[in-house]
């Protein structure tokens, strides 16, 4: 968002805690903290009324947790969501499972860097995703159901039909967009994803916008999701 001021609304129980994070976030360029909370029930009502960009929460917060929090906020039942972000001490599969489930947009952990605060920061309040180095991959394994599927295998993959979002949306992905959705999967960034499969930065953009489309997903999270719940990543080498 060039020449854009960024609004973000700080929800933490602990002072110290938000006031590292504003911080860091008011010394960014393109960055304002416009709000903070000090609980889930405060935040969602900030949240509500103010309608910053990005509401960067914590999980474990009294009144209503961060996970509940982000379900009012940005959960499939609702209309107009924010771009929400997590940011926790827990590195635990449970909570990251449920956050991106209820409509998170990324998942950091507080002892990450500061660039990789702003960097999500950033990656959320343009509708994109960012989760942490440290979780990426396990963490999106850990989607994956506990039943054996057999994956396409490199001599007779088939293009997947896939079933996409409650209204039962059923479309085809191309070969091409397979291998995209596979190393989103991974964790890779676009600048990654063209250098690995020789095309363009401009050309990954438009086979993700194909790909969000055809699966109804919001961002390249819930693309990654799709694609452990479906055994796409089964059997990669990551």
């Amino acid at each position: 968002m060039p020449g854009m001021t960024i609004r973000v609304l700080l929800a933490d129980d602990q002072e110290m805690v938000r006031a590292a994070f504003r911080m860091i976030l008011d010394s960014q360029p393109d960055m304002q903290v416009v709000a903070e909370a000090v609980d889930g029930a405060a935040a969602v009502e900030q949240a509500r009324r103010l309608r910053p960009d990005v509401c960067l929460l914590d999980i474990r917060m009294p009144e209503l947790d961060g996970l509940e929090a982000t379900r009012l906020l940005a959960g499939p039942d609702v209309p107009n969501p924010l771009n929400v972000l997590i940011a926790t001490t827990f590195d635990l599969d449970e909570y990251v499972y449920s956050a991106l489930r209820n409509g998170a947009c990324g998942f950091l952990l507080k002892d990450g860097a500061p660039g990789l605060l702003a960097e999500a920061v950033r990656a959320a309040a343009t509708g994109d995703s960012l989760i942490s180095p440290s979780v990426t991959v396990r963490l999106l394994a850990h989607m994956a159901p506990h039943r054996s599927r057999r994956p396409p295998t490199s001599e007779t993959r088939p293009v997947r039909t896939v079933k996409a979002g409650p209204d039962g949306l059923v479309e085809p992905l191309t070969q091409r967009e397979l291998d995209v959705v596979r190393l989103v999967a991974r964790g890779r960034t676009n600048e990654e994803l063209a250098t690995e499969l020789y095309i363009t930065l401009s050309t990954v953009k438009t086979h993700l916008g194909n790909v969000q489309r055809k699966l109804a997903a919001r961002n390249r999270v819930e693309i990654a999701a799709w694609a452990w719940e479906n055994g796409t990543c089964t059997g990669d080498q990551g």
